[in-house]
C-alpha cells in the first residue's frame, strides 16, 4: 500500500485544503469513508478496473451511494481521480484526510489492542496514561487479539508500544537465539 500512500499523499492534501476554505472538513470526512468503503467492495473494484466503462460513468457509480447529492468540489474531486485512474486510491486518501483532521485539532488517532475486552473504567484509565505518554490528546479504538495473552500493544501513528505478554515472551525467544 506504500504506491497508494505516495499516490494519495497530493490528492489528500488539496481536499483538505478545500475543505479547510469552505469549513466541510466533517461533512467531507463521513462521505470520504462513505466512498472509500464503496471503494473497497469486490464487485465495484472490478467495475472501477474495466477498461470499456467511462470514467464519468464509474464516478457517479460510486457517487450515487451517498445519502444525499455531494457538494459540487466533492464530485468533481472524484471525477478527478476517475480521470487519473486513481479511484482505487480513495481509502488511503480517506485515511489521509482523517489524519490531516485529527492533527488540526492536535488529536493522534490510537488502537489499542488488548488480549480481552477492558470495562469503561479500565480503558480510561489506560487512555489516560496514553495520552501522558505520547503528550497528545488520542482518538483510541480497542481491537481484542487473544494472541497477546495479556497486557497490551499501542500504536500511535507509527509508533508501538507493545507491553503484552506475548510481545515479552518474542523478546524473551529472540533473546535466547542470539
Amino acid at each position: 500500500m506504500a504506491e497508494f500512500a505516495t499516490i494519495a499523499r497530493p490528492y489528500a492534501k488539496a481536499l483538505f485544503s478545500l475543505a479547510q476554505e469552505q469549513n466541510h472538513i466533517e461533512s467531507w470526512l463521513s462521505e470520504l469513508k462513505t466512498l472509500a468503503e464503496v471503494v473497497m467492495q469486490p464487485k465495484m473494484q472490478v467495475l472501477i478496473e474495466q477498461p470499456e466503462c467511462e470514467d464519468i460513468a464509474k464516478a457517479q457509480d460510486i457517487l450515487s451511494v451517498l445519502d444525499k447529492e455531494p457538494d459540487a468540489e466533492l464530485k468533481n474531486f472524484v471525477l478527478l481521480l476517475a480521470q487519473n485512474k486513481r479511484l482505487l486510491a480513495l481509502p488511503e486518501i480517506y485515511a489521509l484526510f482523517q489524519d490531516y483532521a485529527l492533527s488540526r485539532n492536535n488529536i493522534k488517532e490510537a488502537i489499542v489492542y488488548t488480549a480481552y475486552q477492558l470495562d469503561d473504567t479500565q480503558f480510561k484509565h489506560i487512555v489516560t496514561e496514553l495520552e501522558q505518554h505520547f503528550s497528545s490528546k488520542l482518538a483510541v479504538r480497542q481491537i481484542v487479539d487473544a494472541e497477546l495473552i495479556g497486557g497490551v500493544k499501542v500504536a500511535v501513528g507509527d509508533q508501538v508500544l507493545d507491553l503484552s505478554v506475548q510481545g515479552r515472551l518474542n523478546s524473551l525467544h529472540a533473546a535466547l537465539m542470539n
